[in-house]
């Protein structure tokens, strides 16, 4: 997020809802029931933050890009 009065201030959130709105509404102006709006939201956020390939990631999943990094064992010492 950019700094109050920015012009990047809502960029992110922006591209967001419109990219849910483009993908889950599919040129309809709306659902028929609650319960289908949400299960739609749901499959959507669940697709979106497992499966979709993110520029940002090098075109992968986040699930592929947080398989690919290596994995970094911790040792912690036993307080006295």
């Amino acid at each position: 997020m950019g700094a109050i009065g920015s012009s990047a201030d809502n960029a992110a959130a922006k591209s967001f809802n419109a990219a849910f709105k483009r993908e889950t509404l599919k040129g309809q102006k709306g659902w028929p029931s609650e319960r289908e709006a949400r299960l739609d939201a749901f499959h959507w956020l669940t697709r979106y933050n497992t499966r979709r390939r993110h520029s940002r990631l090098g075109q992968r999943s986040p699930i592929a890009y947080k398989n690919a990094l290596p994995s970094t064992t911790i040792a912690l010492t036993q307080a006295a």
